[in-house]
């Protein structure tokens, strides 16, 4: 019998990826820092609209960031549009950069997109 011919699904748009790190940096990360993926306004504001936080674990790490992870139940990832993602990995476990943490970022990026690459690349004066 053919498909009923419903709505698509009304799950809210994820971002979806894995974190690695460039050769220079993966030996100075620690299973025991914190990975913190965080997603931007991809114009410049600097409220982000989405953190994802796990402990490092084994690399590469995949992420998946969805409404849940929203900083503003009023200001949903989904309705984000477009934003800037940031990995950071945290010896002290804190959100906020200190020197030494390691970062990399890409975007702007589409909320929904999936499949993302986000390179550990640069180490904070």
């Amino acid at each position: 019998s053919a498909a009923p011919s419903a709505a698509p699904s009304a799950a809210p748009p994820v971002l979806e990826g894995q974190v690695s790190f460039s050769p220079e940096l993966a030996a100075q990360a620690r299973p025991t820092d914190t990975l913190f993926v965080i997603a931007r306004p991809a114009d410049g504001g600097r409220v982000p609209v989405a953190v994802f936080k796990r402990p490092l674990g084994a690399l590469p790490i995949p992420f998946r960031l969805d409404d849940s992870h929203s900083m503003n139940p009023a200001q949903p990832l989904s309705r984000a549009g477009r934003v800037v993602l940031v990995a950071r990995v945290s010896r002290s476990g804190a959100p906020a950069p200190s020197a030494g943490d390691l970062e990399g970022s890409m975007g702007p990026v589409p909320v929904g997109a999936t499949a993302l690459a986000l390179q550990v690349d640069r180490r904070l004066p």
